[in-house]
């Protein structure tokens, strides 16, 4: 990992790997911000982007476990707006849903919405206009609006298409609950498990230990479409850059996400990770049933659908869950694994994995915006090697 410091690829990083539920190695290389002269620490806060991911979709499922909503149930039931939202057709025109969009489709990425920065359908592009995910002033609700108010890519259930799909259904989290998304977390998952900096802000006097971004231009910020994204990376673009309009710290109230938004450390996302490993209990804290779990992390996706492709890169290997990718065949995947392992990634080098077979759960975090070195991937081929009974 020093090496990626040392090539310029990163100013720092943190990594964890506990095993039987014992921290078996902890590092941390390089800066947290290089112009200060401030060392990458155990305690120092990353912004996480989709690793916000599983922990939405495992309080969404909180609330399905409390039978509050069935999974095959229409978002519209809860949503009325999307009920009336069409899908955008290869000729432009404009059709109804052939069947409503399930709420599972939202955590399987199967809803037929997209994101911003992706370039192969024209509702990227009016998601870009209409400041899906650039706005960090809207609400969760205001969002969630817009969001119903434009075309779908494709028909709900039709392909896998990585999208907003889990922000909708942390709108879901907020009427279900009738909290707001913030308080939920910090009620239900934050609190018990001792996840103390995790939240959609930083406090003032903790500033000090939030990592500067570095790496590419910001993938959500405004009009920044994939294309962009990929000449930086050809021109060797890699500096220190302000995300702070798109990814405020002192909004929480605001700034409130599914998709990305959290705030948190290398230990507490450690605790929420070795929480899903247990069966959903941490040092006598139940937060979810492991059935449930269960359920998250089995392959959702048929056949037809996999393999499924994430930003031009096939996820050979994988299918599915809940808001988090499964590993099926470990040899399709070229790469150390078990059948069973699941885990998910954040836009700016964050990564964490569980493997139940192995009892193992490893955690990568650094804050480099989406660049194409993958240092997460030599950690987790490092991680496995190491393994020897």
């Amino acid at each position: 990992m020093q090496e990626f410091v040392d090539d310029g690829t990163l100013a720092g990083a943190a990594m964890s790997v506990s095993r039987r539920g014992e921290l078996v190695h902890s590092a941390e290389v390089g800066s947290r911000d290089a112009e200060a002269g401030e060392p990458m620490t155990a305690d120092t806060i990353f912004r996480i982007y989709s690793m916000t991911k599983p922990i939405v979709s495992t309080a969404l499922m909180l609330l399905q476990e409390e039978t509050k909503f069935a999974l095959n149930d229409p978002v519209a039931k809860y949503l009325p707006a999307f009920g009336a939202t069409q899908v955008l057709q290869a000729d432009s025109s404009l059709v109804a849903q052939a069947r409503p969009m399930e709420v599972r489709e939202l955590l399987m990425h199967t809803s037929g919405l997209t994101y911003d920065f992706m370039e192969d359908t024209p509702v990227g592009a009016m998601y870009r206009e209409a400041r899906i995910m650039n706005d960090a002033t809207r609400t969760l609700e205001e969002t969630v609006d817009a969001i119903a108010d434009l075309p779908l890519a494709s028909q709900p259930g039709e392909r896998w298409h990585y999208s907003v799909g889990i922000d909708v259904a942390a709108r879901l989290v907020e009427i279900l609950s009738g909290q707001s998304l913030g308080d939920f977390l910090a009620e239900r998952m934050f609190e018990p498990l001792g996840m103390v900096d995790t939240a959609f802000g930083v406090e003032e006097s903790e500033l000090g230990r939030l990592s500067a971004m570095y790496g590419l231009p910001d993938l959500i910020g405004k009009d920044h479409g994939f294309t962009q994204l990929v000449e930086a990376a050809l021109s060797g673009f890699n500096e220190r850059i302000d995300v702070s309009e798109t990814y405020p710290t002192d909004t929480p109230d605001v700034f409130a996400r599914g998709g990305l938004g959290l705030f948190s450390t290398i230990g507490d996302y450690r605790r929420f990770a070795q929480m899903l490993l247990n069966g959903g209990e941490l040092d006598g804290e139940r937060i979810v049933g492991r059935k449930t779990l269960e359920l998250m992390h089995a392959n959702h996706l048929p056949a037809a659908l996999l393999p499924f492709d994430l930003l031009g890169r096939s996820q050979g290997g994988l299918g599915f869950g809940l808001g988090s990718r499964v590993m099926m065949d470990v040899a399709a995947s070229a790469a150390q694994g078990s059948v069973g392992e699941y885990g998910w990634a954040g836009a700016a080098k964050t990564y964490y994995w569980v493997d139940p077979a192995e009892e193992l759960v490893g955690i990568f975090m650094s804050q480099y915006m989406t660049g194409v070195e993958l240092p997460d991937r030599d950690m987790k081929t490092l991680v496995y090697q190491a393994i020897i009974d």
